[in-house]
């Protein structure tokens, strides 16, 4: 089962922007849609992006325009660039694979441990 090691969050003010990157393991990588979920405190774990094998992608409402998904295949990771983060993008960012770019919370990965973003006023 692939699992995902997660990285980049960090502390940032208002406007500002991080990228956060996830490393698979497991040879299936290639073949699988990836993810990126978020979990606020109190809240259920959302779907904010997704990659398709072929580079396809698609966003939730709330990060359309701001943030954008990538991976590279080769490397077997899978980047989330966000950009004018606002305090509602406070949360644990999660990768993981999925089926294709149906919009929903279906995975078939193993989480990892997540990486902490905060956005500071």
């Amino acid at each position: 089962q692939v699992q995902f090691v997660e990285s980049g969050g960090g502390l940032v003010q208002a406007g500002g922007s991080l990228r956060l990157s996830c490393v698979a393991s497991g040879p299936t990588f290639r073949i699988h849609t990836i993810g990126w979920y978020r979990q606020a405190p109190g809240e259920q774990r959302e779907l904010v992006a997704a990659v398709s094998p072929g580079g396809d992608t698609k966003y939730g409402d709330s990060v359309k325009g701001r943030f954008t998904i990538s991976r590279d295949n080769n490397k077997i990771t899978a980047y989330l660039q966000m950009s004018s983060l606002k305090s509602e993008d406070t949360a644990v960012y999660y990768c993981n694979a999925k089926i294709g770019l149906t919009w929903n919370n279906v995975v078939i990965g193993r989480w990892g441990q997540g990486t902490q973003v905060t956005v500071s006023p």
